[in-house]
């Protein structure tokens, strides 16, 4: 057996040992003096960031979600960002454009008709005979928590 390569080894781990238990024994007694101060910074800070973070994801998406109005207005529940509650789509054509990263009222209501009609015309011919004229100021509506514009809307248009 070859005791040119065990030896450094031994002496190795026998050294990183050593170090170890030396550092623990010169560190032990020392205590952060201002670990308290620090540790009440550090949760401000992230409270702050929470809330900042909450802030951008409701300025991004307008106006909180009322579940309330939209189904007072509706008489039926609306969940949020269902993109059925606009006319003309429904479950398999919401499915579609989720396919297609559209999954919230304010991506529909940022799409253009011509991309809407793309998405349709890409499902086949049971999607492509539909019209999206509408759909993205439908969405726009429906994301601006407008329930009742949405609502008179879809029920005096054509």
């Amino acid at each position: 057996m070859n005791f040119c390569i065990l030896i450094p080894l031994v002496v190795g781990v026998l050294s990183a040992i050593f170090g170890y238990l030396l550092g623990r024994l010169f560190n032990s007694n020392k205590k952060c003096e201002n670990c308290d101060a620090y540790n009440r910074k550090v949760k401000d800070l992230e409270s702050a960031l929470k809330a900042c973070l909450e802030s951008q994801i409701t300025a991004k998406n307008g106006p909180s979600f009322n579940a309330a109005l939209a189904k007072s207005v509706f008489g039926r529940s609306i969940k949020e960002n269902s993109l059925t509650v606009v006319k003309g789509i429904g479950p398999k054509i919401q499915s579609l454009f989720y396919k297609n990263n559209i999954r919230s009222w304010s991506a529909l209501a940022e799409c253009d008709i011509e991309r809407c009609q793309k998405i349709l015309d890409a499902g086949g011919n049971s999607f492509s005979m539909h019209d999206p004229a509408t759909w993205p100021e439908q969405a726009r509506l429906a994301a601006e928590g407008e329930w009742k514009e949405l609502y008179d809307w879809q029920n005096h248009s054509n």
